[in-house]
């Protein structure tokens, strides 16, 4: 199964030893939240992935607007030139929500469908290491082309959870990074609407990397409810709102995948049943002993990798 982690870490050397326990452990992928590396996750990730080999880096997500996307592709091929191995450097990015963009960075939200699709049409033809030339209502670009590591194109993820998103996915990249979607939400609306997309632009079948918080702890009613309390915020978004919702579910709380070692294992194989090509746990801990907690969940995923 491709499986992978969150990534991040207080310090260089944290975030070098997770990186590397992950690849020797067997997973295939590390995901970095932008506020990773100290709200940086390409700096993060340039020192995991000099300290690794294999194991696939990702962001989960960059904020588009907090980044014209010609400097976007510039850093992701700074970033991926650092790193040194071609094929590693997976771009997720995404519009973020109306609360982080007009209240705290004081820019309009207005049309981020509009937004993101312009942006990734912009981001993926650079990255492909081709020359841009782009008239749009949010953008005009003339740019590149960057010379791309070893010529090998960086592979982007957009964030996407609504329609209009998910067919701006299929059509522009190579597929999509969920937050709080559940298998049911991944099987009756993300895969169809953007594998119908990407079929429609002539596209290979895409990516979806499902996102989701894990748990092995045997007191499923204590696991749902100490998740409840660390991922309340998403209860609170529009945008997760509604993923919830195509999912059947409420909250966070119920979006969490906990339980047993076989309960989770089968939840996550459900989320692959559905249609989900990865899968990024962010393991959270559970009782008195914290650390134990993440051991025993850490040890499952670790077992489903490998698989």
């Amino acid at each position: 199964m491709r499986i992978g982690l969150t990534g991040g870490g207080s310090t260089a050397d944290r975030i070098v030893s997770q990186a590397s326990r992950a690849e020797a452990d067997g997973f295939t992928s590390m995901w970095y939240p932008s506020s990773a590396g100290a709200g940086d996750p390409l700096a993060a990730m340039t020192l995991a992935g000099r300290a690794t080999s294999a194991i696939e880096l990702g962001t989960a997500v960059l904020v588009t607007y907090a980044c014209h996307p010609v400097l976007q592709a510039s850093r992701a091929n700074a970033t991926a030139s650092a790193i040194g191995a071609p094929g590693r450097l997976t771009l997720g990015v995404g519009p973020s929500h109306r609360v982080v963009i007009e209240d705290r960075l004081g820019l309009p939200y207005d049309t981020p469908g509009l937004h993101t699709d312009e942006y990734v049409q912009i981001l993926t033809g650079l990255l492909r290491g081709e020359q841009v030339s782009f008239a749009g209502s949010q953008f005009r670009v003339d740019a590149g082309p960057l010379p791309l590591p070893d010529g090998a194109e960086i592979p982007v993820l957009a964030g996407a959870l609504g329609p209009r998103l998910l067919r701006v996915a299929g059509a522009n990249t190579a597929g999509t990074i969920l937050w709080m979607a559940n298998a049911a939400a991944i099987e009756t609306h993300v895969a169809p609407l953007i594998r119908k997309a990407a079929a429609d632009a002539g596209r290979p079948a895409p990516r979806i990397v499902a996102g989701l918080p894990v748990a092995v702890h045997d007191d499923v009613a204590a696991a749902r409810s100490e998740g409840a309390r660390l991922y309340q915020a998403y209860g609170h978004l529009p945008n997760y709102q509604r993923i919830l919702a195509q999912g059947g579910i409420a909250g966070p709380a119920e979006a969490v995948l906990v339980g047993d070692e076989d309960s989770v294992a089968a939840q996550i194989r459900a989320l692959f049943e559905a249609g989900a090509t990865d899968v990024w746990a962010a393991p959270f801990p559970v009782g008195d002993d914290a650390a134990a907690s993440r051991a025993r969940t850490r040890a499952l995923l670790a077992s489903l990798a490998r698989e």
